[in-house]
Order: structure tokens, then sequence, then C-alpha cells
């Protein structure tokens, strides 16, 4: 049995799913239209509908879903634009609201098994102008706020569900708890969503697909083609090659780390191929060519080693919020963020099929089976780290005076930040080599140099992410052994900005 979430476009879609994944339980994200035939045959049995931009309040309901999900036998929770559609579809009016309700409301619930052990009154956020006006045929109120009457109601079988407010949003102070009651309580699921799952989940992806074939893994280094590369060791054997590619965008001396600690415990190739990047990359600034260019570009090199090898697939570590930030993943109303060189960036045309195992997965997710299958804690540790590499973190045009200034500067940052006893408390740090030279003194002397960002976020899965506060000292040291020992740099500045509004990556 499974959870789908349908995306109806909220800035929140993403959320819901984390946090019926923190409780243990599956779940998927399909597009508002998805057709109820392929939720039958992916085992859904509980439907969770997210909030939107559109108004229920049009003639016609905006992103219809397939109404045949309200005739069958699923537990349904809407929530937010859900709730309204959910009113809509059984007769009842959706109306612009006196009062908008925007942020933290006080919200009373009545006795219904979803509010088991809340609190009453209790805070919960609101993001909503429409609102139902009445409770529909055979539903019953089940919680209001001062400004919205029905701001909660279920159905008399209590299968379906309505809540006006955000649960899966912090801000919602027993969010959890009302997201576990609908889970546990009123569609009885089991919290059977574990470590042991997720690693029988993702080996059986690999032995359906690649069966008694060959297949490569494009190995970056990262924790999550890491994980990747040991898992398919695990599954097919020798059948399996990590292929890594220096792509000349990597970090300091991280060719040899790689290689010293994933050598033994793979079946490893190491390419170099940083000639044949850089000259793609020349002369280019736009983020987007970028990432496209290099994700042509490694294909081109594992098409290569594939064919030496024998190989019909490629596996990659790609995870879900990848997907979700490089397209419309689900088909559903959200915008495209930034492509993924490995998702969005690849090249229509591929002659490897591609596994991934990994890409209804959170990194977090990825973290618990690295130590299942007994990745080196160094490893499942590691910062998170850009396929596309230090090209996104030279705002502009990439050339090797940039990249070996960047590496030097990210070196130091790290240094620091692990002397300090900081680097497991921080989910990603890095440095940012910026488009700009300020004009600065250093021996009685004018200076004109580049300026470098730092930047380290706290974060679970990448989904959002909230600025890390390093103490001032800490950055006052790093800050002065990089304007002394990076002679091409005079200023340091550090990025105060959570995600959203900018994303973790400046490119």
């Amino acid at each position: 049995m499974m959870v789908a979430i349908l995306d109806f476009g909220s800035q929140y879609t993403q959320l819901i799913a984390r946090r019926v994944r923190e409780l243990k339980v599956y779940c998927e994200i399909y597009p508002y239209s998805v057709s109820e035939e392929t939720l039958r045959s992916r085992n859904a049995t509980v439907l969770i509908l997210s909030g939107g931009p559109g108004h229920v309040t049009q003639a016609q309901i905006p992103f219809t879903p397939d109404p045949r999900i309200f005739e069958k036998n699923y537990i349904i929770l809407g929530l937010c634009f859900g709730m309204q559609i959910i009113g809509k579809v059984f007769g009842s009016n959706v109306v612009h609201g006196t009062v908008r309700e925007y942020g933290r409301t006080i919200f009373h619930p009545e006795d219904d098994p979803v509010f088991e052990g809340v609190k009453r009154p209790t805070v919960v956020w609101m993001s909503h102008y429409d609102r139902v006006d009445r409770v529909p045929r055979g539903f019953l109120a089940i919680g209001r706020t001062d400004s919205c009457p029905v701001a909660a109601f279920r159905n008399e079988a209590g299968t379906i569900y309505g809540l006006q407010f955000h649960p899966e949003v912090v801000h919602t102070e027993q969010g959890t708890l009302i997201l576990k009651n609908f889970l546990y309580r009123v569609a009885r699921l089991k919290p059977d969503w574990n470590p042991s799952s997720m690693v029988e989940s993702a080996r059986n992806e690999i032995k359906e697909k690649v069966g008694g074939r060959r297949v490569i893994c494009a190995l970056s280094g990262g924790v999550d083609s890491s994980t990747l590369a040991v898992l398919l060791k695990k599954t097919v054997g020798d059948r399996s090659l990590a292929v890594f590619v220096n792509n000349g965008l990597l970090r300091k001396n991280e060719a040899q780390d790689v290689q010293t600690m994933l050598g033994p415990m793979v079946n490893l190739k190491y390419v170099d191929a940083s000639e044949l990047f850089l000259q793609n990359l020349k002369g280019v600034t736009d983020p987007e060519r970028k990432r496209k260019i290099i994700g042509k570009t490694f294909i081109e090199v594992f098409e290569k080693i594939a064919r030496e090898f024998g190989a019909e697939f490629l596996a990659q570590g790609t995870l879900y919020p990848d997907l979700i930030e490089s397209v419309s993943a689900f088909g559903g109303p959200t915008a495209r963020i930034k492509t993924h060189h490995n998702v969005g960036g690849l090249p229509e045309k591929m002659k490897l099929k591609l596994v991934e195992p990994f890409k209804f997965l959170f990194k977090d997710e990825v973290r618990i089976i690295g130590k299942k299958i007994g990745l080196p804690a160094e490893m499942v540790g590691r910062h998170p780290f850009p396929g596309p590499g230090l090209a996104v973190r030279i705002v502009g045009d990439v050339d090797r005076e940039k990249l070996e200034i960047l590496r030097e500067v990210d070196a130091i940052y790290i240094e620091e930040i692990r002397k300090a006893g900081l680097y497991r408390k921080i989910w990603q740090a890095f440095a940012v080599l910026l488009p700009v030279r300020s004009v600065g003194i250093m021996g009685d002397q004018r200076t004109y140099q580049y300026v470098v960002a730092l930047r380290a976020v706290r974060s679970t899965d990448g989904m959002t992410a909230d600025w890390s506060r390093i103490p001032l000292p800490v950055l006052e040291k790093i800050s002065s052994r990089i304007v002394n020992e990076v002679k091409q740099v005079n200023r340091v500045v550090y990025d105060i900005t959570s995600k959203p509004p900018a994303t973790i990556e400046w490119e």
C-alpha cells in the first residue's frame, strides 16, 4: 500500500512527501491529472491532494483530477486548495473570503480521530483567500477559525478529509501529529518504510532493469553516486563498473580522495576528461547552458566506456529533488527551478538506458541506505557536491585560473569548518567565485582582485534550507586565511539567504 500525493502546484507539495516519509510511510508524487488506473496499478490506497495557486471559485475547476478517485475506495485528504476541490466535487460552494488568512492562525478542532491528542485551540499555518462556505451534503465540519467557519471537514464515513490549513509546514504547531493521525488512525497504514525496505526497493529496481546484463555507474564521489556504486556491486557484482570522470571541475585533491575511499569497494575506472570538458565550456556564462553542456559531455564519455565494457545501462544517483527542480517532474503546474545535469541536462537521444533507483528518494534516505550497506562514515557524511562541480560555483565563464583560485578558497573554508567542529552540523558549505573584482589594500599597495562568497546551510533534504550561523570568530579566521593565502582574492562575503527565496547553489 502506498500514499499518492496529487500535485496541484503547491510550493509545499514536496514538503508533504517529506513529512509522510518521516512518518515511515512510503509515498510518491503524481500530477493532479493522474489516471485512476495508474494509481491503482501503483497500489495507492491513500491520496493527498496538495494546495495550489488555482481558484475553485471559477466556473470550472482548474487542474481537474480524475473524478473516479472520489468514486473508488480511496482514503483522501485535501489540503488548502485540495480541500476546496473536494468541497466543489461534493456540491459545496467555494467563495472568496471576506478576510484573507495568511500565516499563523488560531484553529479550533472538534473531536475527531485526525485531531486525537491535538491541543485546543492550536496554531496552524494558513495561506488562502478562497474557502468552502458550507459543508457538503454527507460531510461534517470538524474545525474552524474566527474567519473561516469550515476550516476542516470530513465525510460521514470518515474516508475523505479536508483541511484548509497546511499541516506539512513547521509553523503548524502540531501538524506532524495531525498527519500521523490521518495516516495511522484514519488510513490504518503501518510505519514500515525503513532502512531495510529502502535497500530492498532499490535492489529490486536494479535487478528488474538490469537483469543479467552489464551496467556502468556515473560516480561523482558524492554520497548519492557512491552509495549507488556500492549497491550495484553488491547486487550485480562484476557486471557493474563505477566510472569516475575527472571533468576538471572537481575540488582540491578530489580525484585522489575518491579513488582511495571507494577503490577497494567497487570496480572502479578513472577517466581524466578535464581537457574535453573545459574546452566545451570555454566562454559559456549562462548556467543552464553550462549544465546542459556538462550533461551532454558526460554522456559522450560514458557511452564510450560503456561500449568498451559491453554495458547497456547507465546508473545515476538521481534524487527526488533533482527531478523536482529540473522539470515539472510530475506533469503538474509546478515550475522548473533549474536543470540538473543528470536530469534535464541529458541529451534527448541516448544510447544507454537509465537506471535511477534513488529517483524517488531524498538525500537523508540515501544516507540511511549508505550506512546500511557499509559505506564509510566519512563518505556518508560528506557535504553534497553538484554534478556540474565548480562550474556552477564560478558565476560566469569558467577557466583554469578561476578553478584553481576556487579550489584553494574552498579547501581553506572546509578545513577551518572541520577544525571548528562544525562540518557535521552543517548540511552543505562551499565557496563561490563572483564575476566582480573589488579594490583593496595590502602592504600599503592598492589591489584589484576577485570577491568570493561563502555559503553554508542547514537542511534535511535540500528542498528547503536555512543559512548556518557560523560563529563570527570562525568566519573571521576563514576570511583572514583566504585573503592572505590566495593572492587573487581580496574580499570575502557571507551569504545569509535561505531557500526559498534563493537556491542553495548560486547557479
